[in-house]
Parts: C-alpha cells; sequence; structure tokens
C-alpha cells in the first residue's frame, strides 16, 4: 500500500511508499536557510513516528517497522552544501554505526559524494570502497609515469642551467660572487668535518673487513690495495655525495622553496632580476667547486682510517704508505676527483628546481624537500654506475 504525506514548507516534501521514507529537496540548503528548514523537518518526522535506528540486544530494527529506507530526491535541489548535506543525512537516522538503506536519484556527481560525506560523518565510520583488483598495477603505472615526468622536468631544468651558465661564462661580471664565496663556505667548508669522520670510519670498516677476510689467506698486506683503490676510487667521493645530497641539496630547497611560498621569487622577477643567475647559479658553482675540495679531504681521511685499522693488525704506517705509493695507481685518484664535480653540480640542480616547484603550502614544501634529497641519492648512484662502466671500457 502506497500513502504519501505533503507538509507546507517550501524546502521539501516527504512521501511514504510501501515503507520507505522519500525526501524531495527544492531550492537552496546552505548554512543561510538550514536553520528553519532544520526545525520543520524534524517536527513533521516526528508527526510521522520516523526515529532513529535503535539496537535491542543482538536484534536491531527502527522506532517504526514502517520505515524499511530512505530515498533522496535531488531533481529540484538548485544548491546544497555541507550543512544542509548533514540536515538531511540526519533522516537515515543513524546509531552507533548502524543506519538504514539509503540511496540518491537525480543528483549531480558533488551532490552525490556531499550526502555520502555527510552520512559517513552520521555514522561515526568512513566507509572507503573496496579496492580493485588492478590497483596495485593502477599504481605501478602512475609511478612509472611520475618517474618519467620528473626525469623531463630535471633534464629541462639543467638546461636551463647550462643557458644561464653559458651567459654567465661569456660575460663573468654577471657572476654574484660573494653569494658564490658564501654557499662554498656552507657547502664546503661547515661540511668539512663531518665528511671527515665519517670517511675515516667508512676506511676503518673498509680495512677491519678485509683484514678479517684477507687473514685466512695470510695475505693481509693487500687491505692495502682494498682500502687504497676502495676509498680513491669509490667509497670518499660517493659517500661525501650523499652527503651534500642530505645536507646541501635540503638547504637548497628549502631556501628556494620559502622564499617562493612568501612570493619573493615573483618581487624579485618584478624587479628585473634573473633568478637563474640569482638563485641557481651561485649554488651551482659554490657546489662544483667544494665537491673535490671535501671528496679529496674524504680521501685523506679514509686512508687514515684504514691505515690506523692496519696498524692495529701488524701493518706499519711505514708499510702501508710505501705500499700505498707503490701498488695503488694515482689513476683511481683522479677518477674519484674527476667524479666529484658532476655529482656537485647533479646535486645542486636537483635541490634548486625542487626549490622552484613549490607551491603554497607548508605540506608543499616538505614533500618537495623529501623528493629533492631522495632523487639526488638516486642520481647519484645511477651516475656512478654509469661512470664505473665508461671506465670500465675505458681501461682506466
Amino acid at each position: 500500500m502506497s500513502a504519501t504525506v505533503q507538509n507546507s514548507h517550501e524546502a521539501y516534501r516527504l512521501e511514504i511508499d510501501e515503507g520507505q521514507l522519500i525526501v524531495h529537496a527544492f531550492g537552496r540548503w546552505n548554512l543561510h536557510t538550514i536553520k528553519s528548514i532544520d526545525r520543520a523537518l524534524k517536527t513533521d518526522l516526528k508527526a510521522l513516528g520516523y526515529g532513529q535506528v535503535k539496537s535491542s540486544g543482538e536484534d536491531y530494527g527502527v522506532d517504526d517497522d514502517e520505515f524499511g529506507g530512505v530515498i533522496f530526491d535531488f531533481k529540484e535541489l538548485n544548491m546544497i552544501d555541507t550543512a544542509g548535506a548533514f540536515i538531511l543525512a540526519r533522516t537515515i537516522g543513524c546509531h552507533d554505526g548502524l543506519c538504514r538503506m539509503w540511496r540518491v536519484q537525480n543528483a549531480t556527481l558533488g551532490q552525490r559524494t556531499l550526502i555520502h560525506t555527510a552520512a559517513e560523518a552520521q555514522a561515526g565510520v568512513a566507509m572507503l570502497p573496496p579496492l580493485p583488483w588492478y590497483d596495485p598495477l593502477t599504481r605501478l603505472g602512475e609511478g612509472f609515469v611520475r618517474g618519467i615526468s620528473e626525469t623531463y622536468k630535471t633534464i629541462s631544468f639543467f638546461g636551463f642551467f647550462m643557458t644561464v651558465l653559458g651567459k654567465i661564462i661569456i660575460q663573468p661580471h654577471r657572476i654574484r660572487w660573494k653569494s658564490v664565496v658564501s654557499h662554498i663556505e656552507r657547502v664546503g667548508l661547515d661540511a668539512l668535518p663531518i665528511v671527515a669522520v665519517l670517511s675515516f670510519f667508512i676506511g676503518c670498516v673498509l680495512a677491519f673487513m678485509g683484514a678479517d677476510l684477507l687473514e685466512a689467506f695470510g695475505a693481509q698486506v693487500f687491505v692495502v690495495d682494498l682500502v687504497g683503490i676502495g676509498v680513491l676510487r669509490e667509497f670518499a667521493v660517493i659517500i661525501t655525495a650523499i652527503l651534500m645530497a642530505g645536507r646541501s641539496n635540503s638547504a637548497f630547497t628549502a631556501e628556494i622553496g620559502s622564499m617562493k611560498m612568501r612570493q619573493e621569487i615573483d618581487a624579485m622577477k618584478v624587479i628585473g632580476l634573473n633568478v637563474g643567475e640569482t638563485l641557481v647559479a651561485p649554488r651551482a658553482l659554490a657546489c662544483l667547486v667544494s665537491a673535490p675540495i671535501l671528496t679529496f679531504f674524504a680521501m685523506v681521511s679514509g686512508l687514515l682510517g684504514g691505515m690506523v685499522v692496519a696498524w692495529s693488525q701488524g701493518i706499519s704506517p711505514i708499510l702501508f704508505t710505501a705500499r700505498i705509493t707503490e701498488v695503488v695507481s694515482i689513476n683511481h685518484f683522479w677518477v674519484g676527483i674527476g667524479k666529484a664535480p658532476f655529482y656537485g653540480l647533479i646535486i645542486a640542480i636537483i635541490g634548486c628546481r625542487h626549490g622552484l616547484a613549490v607551491g603554497g603550502s607548508v605540506e608543499s614544501l616538505g614533500k618537495r624537500t623529501t623528493t629533492s634529497v631522495v632523487q639526488a641519492i638516486f642520481a647519484i648512484i645511477m651516475l656512478d654506475a654509469m661512470f664505473a662502466m665508461l671506465f670500465l671500457k675505458m681501461g682506466v
């Protein structure tokens, strides 16, 4: 049996059809009109005997068994906001996370999303839809596309920097030497203690592991070869580059990103300053100069660490030094030093690019800083592998 209940309010009409409550919403349901609508709706629902879903032991029912569900009809609805959706969602009658069955008809996607969110809030539980079986493939594909996009943008920014570098080489007076020297102090001099200490311990670990393994063959003297080649060719420059990525790269992104958030970069453009020459070039030149210097001290510190451990294993400093100069070719030194400027340059470029890409929120700044460090370390490892293959083919 079907019955219809009419009311005099201009914002809605209530109908009862085969045990279901149909709410036809009209006009505007927003913060300015919802007070009178809420008062009238409560009165009409109470007159119908329409209550909340309630619990009774292990069985769940409603105040009146006549009502089994709710249908919202938004065909004639002009506008609804969060307040209106919340008032409508109360007619579902949720209690202790239990709600009547309900659905929406003649609604736009925005209206449907809003009423779903309000209903979940009424229930006290946000019901997340189950993920499809192909969701891992979707995320993998999205990650791959993001990786390609980030690679393209980094290469594009590298081209932009090379253009700026060409201009300042042709016109050296455009170089901001005070800024370059200041950044060299921060990137190089201030980082020297931590680079030296870590490299010292890397040399110690390398020598200790080598001595422990080679002792079984009675060839402990070859620890000198292992430490010399490993530190000079790979470990010193890699440790230096990773520390620069974690320390200087993140600082570049945070500094430039903060300037972007405070609209200082826009102000610089307005007064005619070139962002590449003012912000990017000094930092890139500072990393270009500082990376080989830090790498050199890392090599010295790593060799000292190896020498200390070798001394404890019966290899005197005189023997260690003599074997280093005799067996370890100077080519290994130049290989390590030669890679350092490339690492320094890529660290600066990635840091500056992500700083300039920061949006207007603190969340964007933190995300870009994290992404900048991760990308810089990834680029360093990938570049090191490419150098290894290149030098192998060259026989260096």
